[in-house]
């Protein structure tokens, strides 16, 4: 069991050796890039006007 968070689910339970570093979505639309990043310490983001290529 996960003792950080013991309501997660038996197959989400992870040994301390292998832990999520991080987690992110980049989302491109017309317009506009959005890109979201979590961590441990908290959550980022940041949106941009898209670059035509």
């Amino acid at each position: 069991m996960d003792r950080k968070n013991p309501s997660a689910p038996s197959c989400a339970q992870v040994s301390p050796a292998r832990r999520l570093v991080a987690a992110g979505i980049i989302r491109r639309t017309p317009g506009r890039t959005t890109i979201v990043r979590v961590t441990e310490a908290g959550v980022t983001g940041t949106i941009r006007k898209a670059v035509t290529r």
